[in-house]
């Protein structure tokens, strides 16, 4: 509005002029008069494009706006878009951790089950070759005699009279950490190390004790019960996984520099098993060197 009214004045002051001028000099008054026609077409058209400029201006900052609007409104929509991929993607991978340690806990307890039974299988055979050795040296005179009771195999948890078969222990202890019934457990274990102490199976007992205090969080429980395994079973093939989880106690505890020394441990003591695997992994989650 501004420029228009400066516009409009200038035009004015210089029509006044040249009118101005005309009467001062008649002689020139066709002159003036073609000279005042062309001023006046001149600021109309001067008039008309400044119109034209403000309404083009107006109607870019129309555009302008409406433009921002919309790129708002899709940044907003892709934010929201995000947020919900995001929530979907920790829902996911929540849900499959806890699908994958039921399933590395089904997979232990089968595999320590089917170590259990080679066991005794192995017992059983050489059982069955001793007694039909013990039954070919038999004097012909005693065949008639009762025959002898085949003496127990080795390790076989002959406990007291009063308590459960070894088998019936382990497999109940078994059966309760896979349940996470951890306290039922717990104490199957411990009657199974109490009357069984020198039992295959037994360093395993050991080892679960570490697990179901790994798994309540009782830490200094969980790292006594693995060294336990490491000191009292050295032939155990549960070494590798009792090193490894106390390392993981140990971390839990904030005792670093001892977790990652027994970290290396399992490195350099088992290469080449999946527990390796695994502890220089964490080394490397640690910030520390194999």
């Amino acid at each position: 509005m501004q420029k228009r009214w400066m516009i409009g004045f200038l035009a004015a002051a210089m029509v006044a002029g040249a009118v101005g001028a005309a009467l001062l000099a008649p002689e020139r008054a066709g002159a003036v008069d073609r000279e005042v026609i062309q001023l006046l077409q001149m600021v109309t058209q001067l008039t008309q494009s400044q119109q034209a400029l403000q309404t083009t201006v107006t109607q870019n900052a129309a555009v302008e706006k409406t433009l921002i609007e919309q790129s708002m409104d899709s940044t907003n929509k892709l934010t929201l878009a995000m947020g919900t991929l995001q929530k979907s993607m920790m829902d996911l991978q929540a849900s499959s951790g806890a699908r994958l340690d039921s399933m590395s806990t089904q997979v232990q307890g089968v595999s320590d089950n089917l170590q259990e039974l080679m066991a005794r299988m192995g017992k059983l055979n050489q059982q069955l070759t001793d007694t039909q050795t013990a039954i070919q040296g038999i004097d012909a005179k005693l065949a008639a005699a009762a025959p002898q009771p085949a003496a127990s195999a080795p390790g076989a948890g002959a406990g007291p009279a009063s308590a459960p078969s070894s088998d019936l222990l382990y497999s109940n202890g078994l059966r309760d950490w896979n349940g996470k019934k951890y306290d039922l457990a717990s104490q199957e274990f411990q009657d199974y190390l109490k009357y069984y102490p020198d039992t295959d199976s037994a360093s395993n007992a050991q080892y679960y004790l570490g697990e179901i205090a790994f798994a309540q969080g009782n830490y200094p429980q969980a790292m006594d019960a693995y060294t336990k395994v490491l000191d009292n079973y050295p032939k155990s093939y549960k070494l590798a996984s009792a090193r490894l989880k106390k390392a993981l106690a140990l971390i839990e505890v904030g005792q670093k520099a001892t977790a990652i020394r027994e970290l290396r441990n399992v490195v350099r003591m088992y290469p080449g098993s999946q527990e390796a695997g695994q502890a220089r992994a964490k080394l490397k989650e640690l910030g520390a060197t194999a």
